[in-house]
This record gives C-alpha cells, sequence and structure tokens, in this order.
C-alpha cells in the first residue's frame, strides 16, 4: 500500500513528477475524495492531518522492509535531540527547507549569501536522498530532517527555532508548518518557485491548498506563468526572480575540479560522460559504447549505484563488452588501460563531468525524471537527453536553443555521437551556447537578496 522511493511527498507540493509510488502519492490516494469538497475546507484541513498520522503510524511497519523508510523513520528520531544541543539561543536562525538533495543545492547560493550577512542557517531535508548525502555540509550550522507535519511538531519546531525567516525552495508545501510560521508572523519565502495551470492550486476543488499559499510573505517563481498563474489568484508579492540553480552551477566552474584519477583514465582520448543514468538510458547508448570504434574513453555515473546493478553493468556482456573499471578498485589498477569506467560512488558527478567533452544526462528516456543538464552544460559542451524533458524548462529552452540534443533511440543516439565525436568545431559551437544560456540566466540570489535583507 504504501511505497516510498525519494523524497516527493507532500500532497500539496508543486514538484516535477519524476518519481513514482511515493508517499505523496500514497498520501494523495489515502485523501483524494475530499479533494472534492470545494466548501468544506475545515474537513479537508482534518483529513490532511489525519492522513499524516496514518502515515506516521504504518512508516514503522514498512522500515522492516525498505532501507530508505529506514532511515526515514530512524532519522527523525533525534531531531529534538539535536536541535536542544545545537541551537544558539543567541543566534538568528533562517530556516530553509528542501525536499532532497537537488532542492539542498538550488538553495545553496542563498544559504552561503545569508551566512556573510550573519545568521546561521538550519536546513532541513525531508527525504534521506538528500539528508544522508548532506548532514554533515560545512555550509549550514545544523542539518536535520524535518518532522511529520502535524500540528504538534510544527509548534514544537517552530518554537525551538524561532526562526527570524524561513525559506522552502522550489516546493512542498506543509499546511500545519506554513500555518505555524505565519501565526507567529515569521517571514516565509518561497524560493525559484515554479506552478503548472495543472496543479491543484489553480483547480475549483483546490481551495485548501490555496490556503497554503496565503501564509507566504513574498514569492520568487522562475518564470512569467508562475506569476501569472499567482496574479491570477490575487497574489501581487510575486517577484520573477529566474532559478538559483544557475547561480549555483555558476559556482561550479571556479571550483577545483581536479580528480586524478580521471586524468589518469582519460589521457589525451575523447571523454563522454553518462550522468545519473538509468537501465532505461542504457539500452539506448550501451549498444553505441560496444560498437565505437575511435579514440574514446566512456565514464558511466549510474544513478542506482547498488553492488547488484553495479555487477550487472559491468560483467554482462551482452550489455557491455569493453575493458571496464570500477571506481571503488581505481587504487588497484591503471586505469590507462581501460576503456569504460563506472562511477559507484555519490557526490563527485559534478567534477567528473568537468573532463566530459560530450555529456549525457540520464533521467529522460523514461519515467523517473531527467537529471540536471545544467551541471555539464556550465562546462561548455554538448549534451545529449532522452526523449521526456516537457516538465523542465531549462532542457526545452537548450533543446530549442540547439545546446541539448534530445534522442528517442539508439539510433539517433549513434547518429548525434558521431557527429559530434568527428567535430570538433561543431562541439565547441553547441558547448558555446550552453555556456552562454547560464551566464544569461544568473541573478536569482541578488533578486532574493534584494527584497528579503
Amino acid at each position: 500500500m504504501l511505497i516510498y522511493t525519494d523524497h516527493r511527498i507532500s500532497p500539496f507540493e508543486g514538484g516535477r513528477g519524476d518519481v513514482s509510488n511515493n508517499i505523496s502519492k500514497n498520501i494523495c490516494i489515502f485523501s483524494r475524495t475530499y479533494y472534492l469538497c470545494q466548501n468544506h475546507q475545515q474537513i479537508t484541513k482534518k483529513m490532511y492531518t489525519l492522513s499524516i498520522y496514518f502515515v506516521r503510524a504504518i512508516l514503522p511497519i514498512v522500515a522492516l522492509f525498505s532501507k530508505k523508510i529506514r532511515l526515514f523513520v530512524n532519522g527523525r528520531k533525534s531531531v529534538w535531540t539535536t536541535l536542544s544541543t545545537h541551537l544558539d539561543p543567541q543566534a538568528r536562525y533562517v530556516w530553509v527547507h528542501t525536499a532532497s538533495l537537488g532542492e539542498f543545492e538550488q538553495g545553496l547560493p542563498v544559504i552561503k549569501a545569508l551566512r556573510k550577512q550573519g545568521y546561521k542557517v538550519l536546513v532541513t531535508f525531508f527525504s534521506p536522498s538528500g539528508y544522508e548525502v548532506r548532514k554533515n555540509t560545512p555550509d549550514a550550522d545544523i542539518v536535520v530532517y524535518l518532522p511529520l507535519d502535524t500540528p504538534a511538531n510544527a509548534r514544537r519546531f517552530v518554537q525551538m527555532v524561532r526562526p527570524a525567516m524561513a525559506v522552502f525552495v522550489k516546493y512542498e508545501f506543509w499546511w500545519h508548518y506554513l500555518s505555524q510560521l505565519h501565526k507567529v508572523n515569521v517571514p516565509t519565502y518561497l524560493l525559484s518557485g515554479i506552478f503548472r495551470p495543472t496543479q491543484a492550486f489553480f483547480k475549483p476543488y483546490g481551495g485548501f491548498m490555496r490556503r497554503c499559499l496565503h501564509c507566504f510573505t513574498h514569492f520568487f517563481v522562475q518564470n512569467d506563468l508562475s506569476k501569472q498563474l499567482l496574479n491570477g489568484l490575487g497574489f501581487t508579492n510575486v517577484t520573477v526572480g529566474g532559478d538559483t540553480r544557475f547561480d549555483r552551477v555558476a559556482e561550479i566552474v571556479t571550483r577545483d575540479n581536479h580528480l586524478n584519477f580521471v586524468e589518469q583514465f582519460k589521457g589525451d582520448a575523447l571523454c563522454v560522460v553518462f550522468g545519473s543514468s538509468w537501465p532505461a538510458d542504457e539500452e539506448v547508448y550501451l549498444q553505441y559504447l560496444n560498437s565505437c570504434k575511435g579514440r574514446v574513453k566512456f565514464i558511466i555515473a549510474p544513478h542506482n549505484i547498488h553492488p547488484d546493478e553495479i555487477a550487472v553493468l559491468k560483467h554482462n556482456k551482452q550489455k557491455l563488452d569493453r575493458k571496464v573499471a570500477l571506481f571503488s578498485e581505481k587504487d588497484t589498477l591503471n586505469l590507462a588501460d581501460y576503456e569504460v569506467l563506472i562511477i559507484d560512488t555519490i557526490g563527485i558527478l559534478t567534477k567528473v563531468y568537468s573532463y566530459a567533452d560530450i555529456a549525457y544526462v540520464g533521467g529522460g528516456m523514461g519515467n523517473t525524471g531527467l537529471h540536471n543538464v545544467l551541471e555539464p552544460a556550465v562546462f561548455g559542451i554538448p549534451v545529449i537527453i532522452g526523449k521526456n524533458y516537457s516538465k523542465f524548462n531549462e532542457a526545452k529552452e537548450l533543446v530549442a536553443l540547439g545546446g541539448v540534443l534530445s534522442i528517442s533511440s539508439p539510433e539517433q543516439f549513434a547518429t548525434a555521437m558521431d557527429s559530434l565525436i568527428n567535430s570538433a568545431d561543431k562541439r565547441a559551437a553547441i558547448g558555446a551556447i550552453n555556456s552562454r544560456y547560464i551566464t544569461e540566466k544568473q541573478g536569482a540570489t541578488k533578486a532574493f537578496l534584494s527584497v528579503c535583507q
């Protein structure tokens, strides 16, 4: 009944449809019938709260069978102790809530800017895939899981933290937390928000969801459509500030991206990086890897790095018939002798992209959701993606500009790769499109600070 695969839980979030069978959809299944009650918002509120209690009750059972759910449940057991131990009563805290890792990276430019102004920053994660990677980040003063959105948890959290302001990154609209912040007059901002006409906020049955929006002091949205949709609901406290991810990825180029093992592996060969790829992506590109005759090295960074999945990818010659090394084996091998390097770890993909001459970004061939095309694009290289990208504005814009190439079959992938591998001029021209695009899109952090300082 309840399957958790990643972070998209809030029944009122504006998130992309990149993760299926998660807690969010199960809450919605449990409560979908009452969405139709246009004039019964109090009933809806009670049902929403009951759905949270219901999820809380069954999560420990599901945790017996799911590692992610165990992290989800056990990680929240220490939240109150962590807060009581580490909160500085003399400090001014900004509470920044991020659903998972991508939203944390999106909010990072603002987090850094606020800390420079003297604030301390408390970051909350909903998803284990975000918290477990960034729980020890030096870019925040305290990092914890967000307790489930019950009235008691919301009151306790806000009373303990006493935030000077709260920032929700992109989406996740938790009613009790938002209403508690509003009740005690904490300025609350939505950062890099994005809205679509299909969301419940803009439907006749969405009255309760629209109440969440009234708790925000100001909306910083990514595009004009989002502003128009909010204006249509009567909200004028809206700024089209753009997407802070552009500010974030611009920083990536300026940092130290040096990786000795990649330099040893690549040598002077052309390098193609496959980032965050899924099995549906592998079906498109592995055939090309097996047949490619040029002096080209390939790096694969799968989304799923479970040892069993990595073993299948490495040892199944029907899938990958090349000389393959693993990141985890790098200290025992002469990497220059290998043709394919599989990154069976997390946290280094952006640095790996800095060595790519061409990048393929995964998620677009299936229904899992396209991963971040900006991270490789910022290095001024051509980017290839799958066919499903309609919910990702930057991908749509870059495809239209010609900086990102969308393919839908192994044959199209092979054609695109051959044209790029055989022409340095074409790679440079396409890469320049991506560099210009990201440069022109920067500035969302400044837009936020101009209002919120």
